[in-house]
């Protein structure tokens, strides 16, 4: 098919994400991707900013991770997980538990993101009955928060301000705290709020849910790290599961292979995904210590309640498998580190605030972005952003040279200039 009867039929009967039907959002074609770059239909090869909703850390087409996908394809693409095994899976858990934070012992393997956030809420939900306190079904967050799609996950992303305000009469009420602060000198004032708010309804709660240092698809901002100790404390204090949700920021995007060790933290459950397979195939995990397993294990059904059909699956997990050991093989810290270094181009951006860490930079406008037209001078520089919002951000392949991470600043500070 032409690329014009492509996008034909495109706009005519595909549903693209946070878009209408009845009047979608221009689309472009994508024909191909290499490095760090996609090359699309009318436009030609641009520096993908986005690394493909931030899980494309190597960039595309990397030999590695295609000689990975070759080979198990060669082996078996997939086979059922319950009651069998194999070896991608057994090694991606080893390798898993080798890189997360102490403790992280028991591994789920589920098919995405917001799956492996259902599986952790089961998890807190499952270890209450276990140890006795059954009336406990809520969790405590805080505002500025997201954590994916599906119906739980909706709950605990932000009330207010969030994609998911509409479905708040039909979602579980939970309990939110302020948004963690940026700035170490106001994290007292705002923990005391919070240990407030934990103790008030300590009876009901199951678990704390958090993004550790960034609150990714909320705003992009960074917090305090210190804000993870008060977590942990707080958990400890009321016998909550505390959950990190690191889908977004694992595998190194916040400095830190995982955010969580900025405080030196560790969680009771920790969610991975996105980066996971350096952004080839959909699959995620879900992490816990075996305190957690045990008391789980001895709720009423004696099992997790979950079990995706493509859980565990072998091309998945050989391609996570190779792309962990990428990173732990390479220099990702140095490459986070550069690309953080060529980002600080954004402050000079004529904005309400520009936010860098690691390797995600964000400039907030004081007015909701034009999306199309934002989109449409990011390509006339050679770069490819989706904004969101008020905000354009980037969260760019850590593949990118120093020129690419200056295209994508001046690509930036264009698109603001344009309103």
């Amino acid at each position: 098919m032409r690329a014009e009867d492509l996008l034909a039929h495109d706009r005519e009967h595909l549903w693209h994400p946070y878009t209408s039907m009845l009047d979608p959002a221009p689309t472009r074609l994508v024909t191909g991707a290499e490095g760090s770059r996609i090359t699309i239909e009318g436009t030609g090869p641009v520096v993908d900013a986005m690394a493909s909703w931030w899980s494309a850390v190597h960039g595309y087409r990397h030999p590695v991770l295609d000689e990975a996908l070759r080979a198990q394809a060669e082996r078996m693409s997939h086979v059922m997980f319950g009651g069998l095994t194999h070896e991608p899976a057994v090694e991606l858990a080893r390798r898993l538990v080798e890189v997360s934070p102490a403790g992280l012992d028991r591994v789920f393997l589920a098919d995405s993101g917001s799956v492996s956030v259902e599986v952790a809420m089961k998890m807190a939900l499952q270890y209450q009955r276990g140890v006795g306190r059954p009336e406990r079904t809520r969790f405590l967050t805080v505002r500025g928060g997201y954590h994916g799609d599906t119906f739980d996950c909706m709950s605990v992303c932000d009330p207010g301000g969030g994609m998911h305000s509409m479905w708040s009469e039909v979602l579980p009420q939970q309990v939110f705290g302020e948004r963690p602060p940026r700035e170490e000198s106001d994290v007292e004032a705002w923990a005391e709020g919070f240990r407030e708010l934990a103790a008030a309804h300590a009876g009901a709660l199951a678990g704390l849910v958090v993004e550790p240092l960034l609150q990714g698809a909320g705003g992009m901002r960074p917090y305090a790290a210190s804000c993870l100790r008060v977590f942990r404390e707080v958990a400890d204090e009321h016998g909550l599961v505390l959950i990190f949700d690191e889908i977004a920021t694992g595998f190194g995007r916040t400095g830190t292979f995982f955010a969580a060790e900025a405080a030196g933290v560790s969680p009771d459950v920790l969610c991975v995904g996105k980066a996971l397979t350096g952004g080839y195939l959909t699959l995620a995990a879900t992490l816990c210590t075996s305190r957690i397993a045990r008391g789980l294990s001895a709720s009423d059904s004696g099992v997790l309640m979950h079990g995706p059909t493509f859980m565990g699956n072998p091309l998945a997990c050989a391609v996570a498998v190779a792309s962990i050991d990428l990173l732990t093989g390479g220099d990702w810290a140095g490459e986070v580190a550069r690309i953080n270094a060529g980002l600080q181009a954004l402050h000079q951006v004529d904005a309400a605030e520009v936010r860098v860490l690691g390797a995600v930079g964000a400039v907030e406008l004081d007015h909701p972005v034009d999306t199309a037209k934002a989109t449409e001078i990011a390509l006339e520089h050679g770069v490819w952003l989706r904004p969101f919002r008020n905000l354009l951000y980037t969260m760019p392949p850590y593949a990118c040279s120093d020129e690419d991470v200056a295209a994508i600043c001046t690509a930036i500070a264009a698109a603001a200039e344009a309103g």
